[in-house]
């Protein structure tokens, strides 16, 4: 600051300074200051009045003002000069714009090109809002979180907390626990028929997250990823992350399509969900898991299996994954989650890659978040080891096949006459693909069960990639709704939907 200003003392009148205590004094009077200066309403240079007659016009300690008057100072926005007082600090202020902003300008970058193409890319994702409490309708993708055994994991934190608290206050391996690893390792190896060993399991914040590091890892910028439309809206989003091009490939009643995959030319890598193809329930058939793998070793690809939610299968047993089969161990990742067997909040999940690959992969874990909660793991690992995980289970598939006979009953009851489910009826899984003519069916349904205050999905917005077709439909979700307040849901869809469904109609016979 040049020589000081001989300009009298800046008036500050009390009446302009509203000092509120359940914040502090202090703390309040040096908000409104801090606020006056860099508006402008305080001149630079000019002099504050002395801390000892602020206090009494205001009413308060001096030195509630002296505190106030330092953390300024602190702050760079007040200058003290021994024997001459305080005054308000030089600062360069750019005019405001005028003109209107982009995003990218509204987020800091003062032309749209600044901003990277990953930044531009996340403008347009849409993220599933959280579940508010007391909202109904048929959320897509969640398990019966009403049959959480809560008391029973507090108690397991609880212990954990009494017997090792130290393990919890530091670093672990970003890999993950190794307890889990061969407990998650054992549990696919006799449940699911997929033969692993603990090296070969890389755990991640849910399968969301692992999808991204696979996608991080081997895919460079503009190499082409096939993935299933309509997909899995979420990774679409992660598996571009690295500026990898995501191309969608139709289904048809065994699948992904092989020919228009070999059509795409060179692809580094496919995104599939063949156990219970999401949203539309399909199931891959032997022949095209077979052509599949055939396809990724001609062509030295990878395949990103995610099976999301393959112990929800209603008769038999859950089918055996791709990764299983022989020959599929060098070329494909096999990624599963928690989320759908527990609750999506615990953000535990894991990939299955070569023992080769994992330390690579852990280290790349470790720059995008170290690790896992280390509570959570031991927590999760004492869930598994003393039964509790299987048992677990077998409640969560008797529930979902309990709500999921409702919910067609109810269904059928209602709805079965203007807008019927699909034949064959749902198999597994937490939720179904209801298909609809075209878009504006789609907007139409949504916007009537948004007036009734019902949550339902829309295929355009949860299908990922299928926005960019004519493809419309919704994502009606089952396994989270207890029984009686799905048949309440279901009767409400249907009077909001007849006069709608009845004028749809109507338009597209004219």
């Amino acid at each position: 600051m040049g020589p000081i200003s001989s300009r009298a003392t800046l008036t500050l009148e009390p009446d302009g300074l509203r000092l509120d205590g359940r914040q502090g004094l202090a703390r309040s009077l040096h908000a409104q200051l801090k606020q006056k200066i860099l508006l402008g309403q305080l001149a630079a240079a000019q002099r504050l009045p002395a801390s000892r007659d602020l206090a009494q016009r205001l009413g308060v300690s001096r030195n509630t003002v002296l505190r106030a008057y330092e953390q300024l100072m602190a702050e760079g926005l007040l200058e003290g000069h021994p024997g001459a007082g305080c005054y308000v600090a030089q600062l360069r202020r750019e005019p405001p714009p005028t003109a209107a902003r982009t995003p990218a300008q509204a987020a800091g970058f003062e032309e749209s090109g600044q901003a990277s193409e990953l930044w531009a890319r996340l403008q347009s994702l849409h993220l599933t809002p959280p579940l508010r409490p007391g909202e109904r309708g048929l959320r897509w993708g969640l398990p019966a979180q009403d049959k959480f055994p809560h008391i029973l994991w507090s108690r397991l934190q609880q212990r954990f907390w009494r017997r090792h608290p130290q393990l919890a206050s530091g670093y672990a391996d970003p890999a993950g626990l190794p307890r889990l690893r061969a407990l998650i390792a054992a549990y696919l190896n006799s449940s699911r028929g997929l033969a692993c060993t603990p090296e070969q399991v890389l755990l991640s914040a849910g399968s969301q997250q692992a999808i991204a590091i696979a996608a991080l890892a081997l895919l460079n910028p503009g190499d082409r990823v096939a993935m299933e439309s309509p997909g899995y809206r979420a990774a679409a989003a992660a598996l571009g992350l690295g500026g990898a091009q995501v191309l969608p490939l139709p289904l048809d009643s065994e699948g992904l399509r092989i020919g228009a995959l070999e059509a795409l030319g060179d692809c580094r890598m496919a995104y599939i969900t063949p156990s219970h193809q999401f949203p539309s329930g399909v199931v891959m058939s032997a022949q095209r898991r077979l052509d599949l793998l055939a396809w990724a070793q001609r062509h030295q690809a990878y395949l990103l299996e995610d099976d999301y939610d393959g112990e929800y299968r209603y008769a038999g047993v859950p089918l055996a994954p791709l990764a299983s089969l022989s020959g599929a161990q060098q070329r494909v990742l096999y990624i599963g989650t928690f989320s759908k067997l527990l609750f999506p909040g615990l953000r535990l999940g894991y990939m299955v890659a070569p023992k080769a690959w994992v330390p690579t992969l852990a280290k790349l874990r470790a720059v995008l978040d170290r690790q896992s909660s280390i509570v959570d793991q031991h927590v999760l690992a004492d869930f598994i080891e003393e039964g509790h995980f299987l048992r677990h289970v077998r409640r969560m598939r008797r529930t979902a096949s309990a709500r999921r006979d409702t919910f067609i009953r109810a269904w059928e009851r209602e709805l079965d006459g203007i807008l019927p489910l699909p034949s064959p009826l749902i198999e597994a899984g937490l939720q179904l693909l209801l298909r609809l003519p075209n878009p504006h069916w789609e907007q139409c349904l949504l916007k009537a069960a948004q007036a009734k205050g019902l949550e339902i999905g829309g295929l355009r917005q949860v299908g990922g990639l299928a926005s960019h077709s004519q493809e419309a439909g919704l994502v009606l979700g089952f396994a989270a709704t207890p029984e009686a307040q799905l048949e309440a849901v279901v009767a409400d869809l249907a009077q909001c939907w007849r006069p709608v469904l009845a004028g749809l109609r109507r338009k597209d016979e004219q």
